[in-house]
């Protein structure tokens, strides 16, 4: 994987992670980088899934897949944040 496949992987990660915290209720107490490994995993297997229906190319935005992919990362997202959640200092 070059560079350029690294820091694009990053970035997808990091949109697809927020997004995914984002459709979830509430705070989610996890680190950012659990935010973004969530992501990068949710955007790779949303794809497959996405390939594997038929969906992952469309002409122009594929909306399936971009649906696919937050959903898988919130779910992701819930997971982390109820198994190791940071504990809010009071």
């Amino acid at each position: 994987m070059t560079v350029a496949g690294i820091i694009s992987a990053l970035i997808v990660g990091l949109i697809i992670g927020a997004l995914g915290r984002l459709v979830l209720p509430g705070k989610q107490n996890i680190l950012i980088w659990m935010t973004i490994l969530v992501g990068i995993l949710a955007a790779i297997i949303g794809t497959a899934i996405a390939r594997g229906l038929g969906v992952a190319t469309t002409p122009g935005v594929d909306w399936i897949e971009i649906l696919i992919q937050v959903a898988l990362a919130a779910a992701g997202v819930a997971v982390v944040a109820a198994a190791t959640g940071r504990r809010a200092l009071r």
